[in-house]
């Protein structure tokens, strides 16, 4: 059987596109997407990729959104004063035993973005 090798893209609709686009790429430094064969795609680091759906009825993250994304970082210590010093509110800080720390923001337009800092 033929496997997928990883995530080619994410895409998602946005109000305002080009806004979303500067916010990820300044505060979370993902490249946007190519549009010619000069720029740099947004290359991801080695590491696990949970994919997992998730019941209808789940209060993980807000109902009125279908999806959260969740990256990877390596010191989310580091990543939380950065983007507290860019006056991005972070919440739901925790810890699960075994798998890592874990830490929660919005973009502009709402969606979740959970952080996370796998046990090395």
């Amino acid at each position: 059987m033929q496997k997928v090798q990883g995530i080619g893209g994410f895409f998602f609709r946005a109000k305002d596109p080009e806004r979303l686009t500067k916010w990820y790429q300044d505060h979370l430094g993902i490249n946007p997407a190519p549009t010619n064969m000069e720029m740099a795609p947004w290359m991801t680091g080695p590491g696990v990729t949970v994919f997992s759906p998730f019941g209808a009825d789940t209060d993980y993250f807000s109902a009125d959104k279908s999806f959260m994304l969740n990256f990877r970082v390596v010191d989310l210590d580091a990543m939380i004063s950065q983007l507290k010093s860019a006056g991005i509110e972070i919440s739901h800080e925790s810890e699960m035993d075994g798998i890592g720390r874990f830490a929660r923001i919005h973009d502009p337009e709402g969606n979740a973005i959970e952080l996370w800092e796998p046990v090395p």
